[in-house]
Order: structure tokens, then sequence, then C-alpha cells
């Protein structure tokens, strides 16, 4: 099995992509890029089994309703917009809600964050992704969404403190944490350049949940959530041990 990751970024400049191949008894990465262009994540999710992409898949339902009867002149008069509690509803996803539930873990804010510049270029990547018959269904597609921090959490790995160029010992610390918890996973000759670049290591990481997801061992959506996950996109939160998805 071969999985992908891709720490997506507004600009290709800051966008990462690994690809990690699996066999019966060890992983090893194979492949990194730094400064990935739309064209050329299209052609790596092409030839992979799994892809992990570090980006909402879409927007609060409550966001959407209200920007659309913004639009027409339609006030919803009973939202409580002067307060950051009655506005919560419109920058917190389901899925939001149920990271921070689970790991206590806050998503950034896809309606009322900077990352929604990161979701604007998500959303024209998966457009891209379905012309070339890729499944993206934003809950079990053949890509799928993931947040590092929130899964190095459910390891039981350190998942603050390690981005930043002030950063290099944490960083240089967690490659070597994700290394040994996982027992068999191989960096290769990418080991300096994520131990050099969040990005990058981030992007191993999203490969790793990519391997979970297609193992069957991410957090699902209930059924009742299912309509609502469906478009705003849903976050799969790893379960079980690292080491098990090396010996599956």
């Amino acid at each position: 099995m071969r999985t992908l990751g891709i720490d997506l970024a507004a600009e290709p400049v800051k966008t990462a992509v690994a690809w990690v191949d699996w066999s019966q008894d060890s992983a090893r990465v194979v492949g990194l890029r730094l400064g990935a262009t739309d064209e050329q994540l299209v052609e790596a999710v092409v030839g992979a089994d799994k892809c992990g992409i570090d980006a909402p898949f879409g927007w609060p339902d409550a966001f959407v309703d209200f920007v659309c009867a913004h639009r027409a002149r339609q006030p919803r008069l009973e939202l409580e917009l002067g307060s950051r509690a009655g506005r919560l509803p419109l920058v917190r996803r389901r899925t939001d809600r149920v990271v921070h539930e689970l790991t206590g873990v806050v998503p950034l804010s896809v309606s009322a964050d900077r990352i929604a510049h990161v979701a604007l270029r998500c959303a024209g990547l998966l457009a891209r992704l379905d012309a070339a018959g890729i499944d993206v269904d934003r809950v079990d597609g053949s890509v799928v969404e993931v947040y590092p921090a929130a899964a190095l959490q459910q390891w039981g790995c350190r998942f603050r403190g390690y981005k930043g160029s002030a950063n290099r010992a944490a960083l240089v610390d967690m490659v070597a944490h994700l290394a040994e918890q996982m027992g068999r996973l191989d960096f290769g000759a990418f080991r300096g350049t994520c131990e050099a670049s969040d990005d990058a290591f981030d992007s191993v990481v999203a490969a790793v949940i990519a391997r979970a997801a297609a193992l069957g061992r991410t957090c699902g959506p209930e059924e009742p959530d299912r309509g609502v996950v469906g478009r705003e996109g849903w976050i799969h939160l790893p379960e079980g041990t690292l080491s098990g998805l090396v010996s599956p």
C-alpha cells in the first residue's frame, strides 16, 4: 500500500507532500516534496491508494446559511452575534466540536481564521481531483481530512511546541519519537528534511493517518451526523496504536 500525506498551505511554497510505502512489517518514506503545486498534488494523489490532506474540506452549515441570508438581505435575527458564544455555531463545524470533545484540541476555524485561505485552495484541489476521477466524498473518499496535532495527541505523542524555526530541537525529537513509536517507520533519505521542516513532518504524519483511515482505524461520525459532515467535512482521528499500523 502507498499512502500520501499533504500538508496544504495557501500557497505552494509552504505546501509539503510525502509518500509512504507500507509492507507487511515495515513502513518507509519514499518521497517528499516541498513547494508542491496543485498540478503536482493531483498527480501524486492519482498514484496513491489513500491520501490524507491537512486542510478543512468545507464550512459550517450555519455559516453558509448565514452568508446566503446576509447576501439576500434576510437577516437572521435569532442569532446572537454580539458575543463569541453566539457566533460559535458559525465558526465551528460538527467535526471541530467532536475533535475538541475527544482530544481537548481546538481546530482552527475555517470561517473565522486565516486557515480559510487554505480551505479555499483545498476546495479547488478537491474539484481538480474529482475531475480526475478521484473519490472526494468528504467522509469516506480516497482523500480524507486529517489534523496532525490531534492525531499526535491520540497517539500519546507531543503535539504542541514543535512548529517554527525556533523549535528545531523539539521537531527533531518529534521525528525520532514518531519513528520509535511506530517501531519500523524509516524516514530514509528524508529524515533531515523532516527534522528541518515542520511542513515536511506534518505531511508524513498526514500519510500515516491516511494509513489508519485505509485500515478503518479512525473515528467515524455518528449516523445522525452523516448528512451535515458530508457537507462540512470530517476530520479522521486515528484509533489504536501507531505500531498497529505497521503490522495490522
